[in-house]
């Protein structure tokens, strides 16, 4: 019913005089995966790989007008097998993905209000995740001002889904959000400001509030181009965990060699865990973006642990029509809090991309090198392969 509903909607809007303002998109991405052999964690001797499917389906409407742009879109998560042939009940995993409108104020002041992705520079902080097939949205407001090359944005989230208080005491989860954006671009360099406050329920009227604050820094030279993220984190973790001075650094250097060719290398350091703060976590940022493919960091693990330095060098280029990239990654901890030494392995990334008429074949293969320390498969790897198919209905 829900289906026969949303069809007859959309078919209302396509047929009346809104046609010209009105676009209609989908989105079709299914991805295979190879599981089971160091994605994530290390994998232990007698672990067996596995091959998992998951789609993204997507429908998304856009309706412009002089005033506001409303945007919704329809999502449903599925894994290949996760609903019986006949069942008469779905997955659970269709909802409204999106749901906003962005009102305009007057020429340098409009509202955007909804559920709706919150994605800034590189994605280190805040970010739409989109690599996971469900991606991350925030119920908010933002106020945004642009005028003279200048960008403020200042957003509020107050999660209250019932008259109780919000309860939901997780780490990617919070009762209050609160955060100034400013950005400004010069004629090579383009500079961002971020303040975040996040507010969590501790399970009872107790709350906990943790402050985020950075700079983040695109300079390009020629053919060289600098990024580079300087943040800090005081306050209060979930449940009252205490933080002081934690911090994140980074700064990645990209040089274009040639039209096709570019090689890149960078570092970063995320402060662990000491006797008087818990470690610097990056939020809500697209984790998977950073530290590696195997997400085995900050991908709902390593959250509160020895911190991590990543140092990493690459190389991007077109062979034959492919988009080829290679990545390694030399990873250490800040912190030793198991007197095992700091090593924490190393990583390979190799992504193939493909772009044809209509739709783009993305795929990559990464291996992880463990520690020698650390007792696990010989082989600690990851393959996977993505289908994006992105039709313009309307």
């Amino acid at each position: 019913m829900k289906l026969k509903n949303l069809i007859f909607t959309v078919a209302v809007l396509a047929s009346t005089s809104m046609f010209a303002q009105f676009s209609l998109s989908g989105e079709f991405r299914p991805r295979t995966e190879w599981f089971g052999h160091g994605q994530k964690a290390t994998a232990l001797e007698g672990t067996k790989g596995y091959l998992s499917t998951s789609v993204r389906a997507a429908l998304k409407g856009t309706y412009k007008s002089e005033g506001y742009t409303l945007f919704t879109s329809f999502q449903e998560v599925f894994k290949f097998g996760d609903r019986a042939q006949i069942s008469p009940a779905g997955n659970g995993n269709f909802r409204v993905q999106e749901a906003w409108a962005d009102i305009k104020l007057n020429d340098a002041l409009s509202l955007k209000f909804g559920r709706q992705p919150l994605s800034y520079d590189d994605q280190r902080i805040l970010g739409g995740l989109g690599w996971a097939q469900q991606a991350r949205t925030h119920d908010a407001g933002v106020f945004k001002y642009k005028k003279g090359g200048y960008n403020l944005d200042l957003g509020f989230a107050l999660n209250t889904p019932t008259s109780a208080i919000y309860d939901q005491a997780a780490a990617f989860s919070y009762r209050e959000m609160a955060f100034v954006r400013a950005n400004k671009k010069y004629k090579n360099l383009n500079l961002s400001a971020l303040i975040l406050s996040n507010t969590y329920q501790n399970g009872s009227e107790d709350k906990s509030s943790l402050l985020t604050a950075g700079l983040h820094a695109d300079l390009k030279l020629n053919k060289l181009t600098l990024t580079a993220n300087a943040y800090l984190q005081e306050g209060d973790r979930l449940n009252d965990v205490a933080v002081e001075g934690a911090y994140l650094a980074s700064l990645l250097a990209k040089y274009k060699a040639t039209g096709k060719t570019t090689f890149k290398a960078g570092f970063e350091t995320i402060s662990g865990k000491t006797d008087d703060s818990a470690a610097f976590f990056p939020l809500y940022g697209t984790n998977h973006a950073f530290n590696g493919l195997m997400d085995r960091f900050y991908v709902g693990n390593h959250g509160n642990a020895g911190g991590l330095n990543d140092l990493q060098l690459g190389v991007s280029t077109k062979i034959s029509g492919l988009a080829v990239s290679l990545t390694g990654h030399y990873f250490t901890e800040v912190e030793d809090l198991d007197g095992l030494g700091s090593d924490l392995g190393s990583e390979l990334d190799l992504v193939v991309a493909k772009k044809f008429k209509d739709f783009k074949l993305v795929g990559g293969y990464s291996q992880f090198f463990e520690p020698s320390e650390v007792v696990g498969k010989d082989t600690q790897n990851w393959a996977w392969l993505m289908l994006i198919i992105s039709p313009k209905f309307l």
